[in-house]
């Protein structure tokens, strides 16, 4: 494992350690398992958006002016 300086608020280090404790872990191993998470979320995020990206176009409304009054079809189909 590599090591590395990270700073804190006071406030920060005591939920950090309260956390740990509460879960009977490090500080360090709930500081790695949270970077984890996030780079699992980012990872998601992308696979997401590249799907997203996939399918645009893909699919008709059959709706000539969606793209200009997408807000309205929005609304009558959610109910707002």
């Amino acid at each position: 494992m590599a090591r590395t300086q990270i700073q804190f608020t006071a406030e920060q280090i005591e939920r950090l350690k309260d956390a740990a404790a509460e879960r009977n872990v490090s500080v360090s191993q709930l500081v790695r398992e949270a970077v984890d998470a996030q780079g699992e979320r980012s990872a998601q995020a992308a696979r997401l958006q590249r799907a997203v990206r996939m399918s645009a176009g893909k699919f008709r409304s059959g709706r000539p002016d969606i793209s200009r009054n997408h807000d309205k079809y929005l609304a009558e189909d959610f109910g707002d």
